[in-house]
This record gives C-alpha cells, structure tokens and sequence, in this order.
C-alpha cells in the first residue's frame, strides 16, 4: 500500500493582501498528477485544511474540485480537522462522501475514527484524531487527569483499541516534539506555540504504537524522533520566514508489519516566495533580477529611506510583498523593543500573545489555568 501525507493546506489564505488561490489549485493540480503518476491508494490530509473557520466562496469550490478529482481517480482519501478549520462546516456531509470513498473526522466525539483498509500483506488500520483541546477528551473522560494537551492526546489514545501486531497509521494536527528538540517551525503555526512556551507540546512518545504518524500543524517539512512519525509541512510557502524552506510531501510505502519506506516528493509552486536583502541599486541591476513573478519580501541595507521603495520594486517585482530595512537607525530601534519586552511578566506576554490571536483580552479564569499549567510545565514558577 502506499499513501501520500498532506497537511496544512490552508485553502483561501492570502499573504499580505495577496490572494494566493491560484497557487494553490496549481499545487493541488500537481498533487493529483503525482497521485496518477506514482499509483498512490491513500492520501491523508492533517488538517488545516481551509485558512479560515469561515472559508471563502473560492476556497470551498476549491476543495470540492479537489476532491471530485480524488473521487475519479478511485484514491482512498482521509481528512481531519485542524486549529483554523471550523468542525461543523469541515464535519457536515462526512457520511454522505464516505460512499465516495472520502473519510472525514473533523469532531472529536469520545472515541477515535478508526477505518480498515486491506492490501496484500493483509490489514492497516488508519485512525484519524483531529485537533483536540484538553476540555473536549476531559468532557468525555471526566475521571481523568486531564490538565494539558499532551494528557487529551495520550486519554484519547488510551480509550483506542489499538492492536499493535497489526500495522497501524494515524494522522493528528498537533505540536509533537522529540525527546531532545522541538520542532523546526515555520509560518505563523509554530512561531505562536513557541511564544507561550512548552504548553501546547506534546511528546513523540505518545505515538509509539503506530508503524506511520502523519502530523499536521507545523509549516516545515519534518521528521520528529523516527523517519516514520513526520510533518509534511504546508503545500505552499505562507511567510517570509518560509521563504528558505522547499516544499515536498512524504510518500510511504507499507510492506508486511515493520516495514515502511519514506520517500520526499518536491513540490514546485506556480511562483516562489523570495526574500531579497541588499541596497536598492544592487537589487534592482537587470542582471541580478530573475523570476520576476515571484512573490518577494525585500530588506533594504541602505541607510537612508527610499521614498514609495514598494512601488518602484514592484515594477521590477510585480508581486513584491513588504519592504523593510537593515540599517544602524532599525538595528538601535529593534533593541530598544527587545528590552522592553524582556520586561513583561508572564501574564503580560500572555495576555499579549491572547490578544493577537483572538482580538480580543484574556478572562481571569482563562489567566488561571494558562498560569497552572504554565507552571506544571515549568515555564513559570509559582511566583509568576
């Protein structure tokens, strides 16, 4: 058998004002050519699979066409929720695409979706957890010590019959870290679990009967711990700090039980996302310019503003996204900002972090158990 891990794809997202649904139907276009061409017999989706809970008109056309396509094709198709996906509208039709053979578990109700596939070596079991606080497996499990994300995940599990002579995959959109280092993050997903410290970290540990984990969440393409518990990343590059990073997708291939084989396969975008950094006249030499439809973010080192600089790039770089500068005035002002923030307490950095996320302010009992748990981690001691 052999499945294709997907993850974050973000359907709808749109980066500093620029609408990205035509790179994405271009991806998933060569996603389902690679699908054809390597004869693939699953394709799991780890969540984030629109950008927003409400999704936009074009983003759910666009994921209709998507999985039309599966569905042709005859390709085994399994999908979780994720933090930007709303349950009920990713959840609604779900019995009615299984006939299409498109499996969908995006609410969590107590128990771990669980569908048996069979190939030649005999039967693989695929469990789908979608993405769960602590209040919703605690909400099932009233009788468990359930204080953190990593208690919801191993409750849940341990309520799962799970047989591991058999050959067992699972997709989940969490925040996995290995014994020794947390993952690389890139984008926006993991910059904002690593503000708020180790809370929402969850140990690899916790997947050790499954022979494949295909984690959604984090934007860069990854391992964590083994070959075969794993990140695919997002299907495109959704920041400037993504701008270094290639975009591939695991394909796994099962053998008999303890045999599992992970191969990357390159994704390459309708347009690249750049980041350039230099003085302006250099940048803009028509001998250094290349690939001008990229998407480009620009840091400039000259000392001096260069009034409308965005414009003038953008004759050069239609899809130019930010322009910024690195020079001694923006290197003083940036230390100037370290220092302050260094001096806010833990619930300042919190209610900081809420707000940004959320737009609006933190409750006092929401401030209480973000400091228990802050504290049970030791990110913080009782003090604050």
């Amino acid at each position: 058998m052999k499945v294709l891990h997907l993850g974050d794809l973000h359907l709808g997202k749109s980066v500093n004002d620029f609408n990205l649904i035509d790179d994405q139907r271009y991806i998933l276009e060569q996603i389902l050519a690679m699908i054809q061409d390597q004869g693939i017999d699953a394709l799991l989706l780890a969540g984030d699979i629109y950008d927003r809970s409400v999704p936009s008109e074009e983003a759910v056309q666009l994921l209709d066409h998507f999985l039309c396509r599966l569905s042709e094709i005859g390709v085994d198709t399994f999908i979780i929720s994720g933090n930007h996906d709303s349950d009920e509208r990713l959840h609604f039709g779900s019995r009615l695409f299984e006939t299409n053979h498109v499996f969908i578990c995006a609410k969590y109700d107590g128990t771990i979706y669980k569908k048996e596939c069979q190939d030649e070596f005999g039967r693989i079991n695929i469990y789908l957890l979608p993405f769960v606080k602590a209040s919703q497996v605690k909400y099932f499990y009233p009788e468990e010590k359930i204080e953190s994300y990593e208690d919801a995940v191993r409750a849940a599990l341990a309520h799962t019959d799970i047989d591991v002579s058999e050959r067992n995959i699972l997709v989940a959109h969490q925040f996995v870290a290995g014994k020794s280092a947390d993952p690389e993050v890139g984008g926006s997903e993991g910059a904002a679990v690593l503000n708020v410290g180790a809370i929402e970290k969850i140990g690899a540990d916790c997947f050790d009967d499954f022979d494949y984990v295909a984690l959604g969440h984090i934007h860069s393409p990854q391992k964590i711990g083994r070959e075969t518990l794993r990140y695919s990343g997002s299907i495109l590059k959704y920041s400037q700090s993504e701008a270094s990073n290639p975009k591939s997708v695991p394909v796994v291939a099962f053998g008999k039980k303890g045999e599992v084989s992970v191969e990357l396969a390159e994704l390459r975008p309708r347009r690249d996302m750049r980041h350039l950094k230099g003085k302006m006249e250099q940048l803009l030499d028509p001998e250094h310019i290349i690939s001008p439809e990229d998407y480009v973010y620009v840091t400039l080192t000259d000392e001096e503003p260069i009034p409308d600089a965005i414009s003038i790039f953008q004759q050069h770089y239609k899809n130019t996204m930010k322009i910024m500068y690195d020079n001694a005035h923006t290197r003083e002002k940036e230390q100037v900002v370290v220092s302050k923030a260094a001096e806010k307490d833990f619930p300042e950095r919190i209610s900081d972090f809420y707000h940004m996320m959320y737009g609006c302010e933190i409750s006092e009992d929401e401030m209480k158990i973000m400091k228990e748990i802050a504290e049970e981690a030791g990110v913080i001691n009782e003090a604050g």
